[in-house]
């Protein structure tokens, strides 16, 4: 994997002309990243084809972030207009694979992870930052029957599916209208860098968050402890929803926790429809096979009772041998 044609004469005007480059593991989108060592000197370099991505809400996020005194990647350089930026390098110590061979850190990383979120609770979303509201939920809900049931074959209509959903997320609408809060999106194990060298929240490094909407504190929590990519016990769940509970002052747990699960069953349905359009329509391997995983957790989102009416519509639309049966 190479960089784009005009990489090294926007690393020579940057100042790093002679840095050896390798590639970095990539993520779902067209970014494509690579390590720069210039004689013991690191950056990252993200690759973003205009005619696809916009590298403009990543630098006003991570801006925004490192302002808040939390670690995003700082910016080096950049060429807006040909989509590369030269940012920080955080080093390997991601997350996930970390935790993959030193499970015993698995609760203190988890904690750490969850005061962040609720740190972040307290920085106010910038005034143009575009809400998370019915709009954009239902655009993301829908991404599931559109993708997975026409590769599942099962048969559906836009109305009723909209209607159970507008059913149960009232509360978590008017909840994000009245406090919304600067969220991710795709805050999990894999897009969060050890830091331990620096202090308090500052020890996990951000990335992957130029998608960010004013929304619900529970949509970045639900990411965090419903992950896709790797299992998350439901005791540590639990533990880390009460640990957020403490750390970030939540006064009536029971609402948040039904927050949580409508927004955890919403994320869920939208990862099996991206999941399987990143296979049939962006020829992507790696992801289809986490599918099993995600009905595991859109399961049990389904046995909260505010679900009552979504769960109604998958009982009667997608069968049991549609769901995890037919992803394995």
């Amino acid at each position: 994997m190479i960089a784009r044609e005009g990489h090294r004469k926007f690393l020579e005007s940057a100042g790093w002309g002679g840095a050896e480059v390798s590639p970095l593991a990539g993520d779902a989108s067209f970014r494509r990243y690579f390590r720069l060592d210039d004689r013991g000197r690191r950056a990252v370099l993200m690759d973003a084809p205009p005619e696809h991505e916009d590298v403009r809400p990543f630098l006003k996020i991570a801006d925004l972030l490192v302002g808040a005194g939390f670690s995003a990647p700082r910016l080096i350089a950049a060429d807006r207009e040909a989509g590369f930026l030269l940012i920080e390098d955080f080093g390997d110590r991601l997350m996930g694979p970390v935790l993959a061979t030193e499970p015993q850190r698995e609760e203190e990383t988890y904690a750490a992870a969850v005061r962040l979120l609720a740190d972040l609770k307290e920085l106010s979303p910038p005034a143009d930052l575009r809400p998370y509201d019915r709009a954009e939920l239902l655009r993301e809900a829908l991404i599931f029957p559109e993708w997975y049931g026409k590769a599942a074959g099962f048969t559906w209509d836009r109305e009723s599916y909209a209607a159970a959903w507008d059913r149960v997320w009232g509360e978590v609408l008017q909840e994000t209208a009245a406090r919304p809060v600067v969220t991710l999106r795709d805050y999990h194990a894999d897009n969060l860098m050890l830091l331990p060298e620096r202090p308090g929240s500052q020890s996990l490094g951000l990335l992957d968050f130029q998608d960010a909407l004013a929304g619900h504190p529970a949509y970045d929590l639900v990411s965090l402890l419903q992950d896709a990519r790797r299992d998350v016990s439901p005791r540590l769940e639990k533990e880390m929803l009460d640990e957020y509970g403490r750390a970030a002052g939540v006064q009536d747990r029971q609402a948040f926790r039904t927050s949580y699960e409508v927004l955890g069953a919403q994320r869920n349905v939208k990862i099996l429809g991206v999941f399987v359009r990143l296979r049939d329509r962006d020829g992507r391997q790696g992801y289809v096979e986490r599918l099993p995983r995600v009905w595991g957790y859109v399961e049990r989102n389904f046995q909260h009772p505010a679900l009552a009416p979504v769960k109604s519509w998958f009982d009667a639309h997608v069968p049991a041998d549609l769901r995890a049966a037919w992803c394995r």
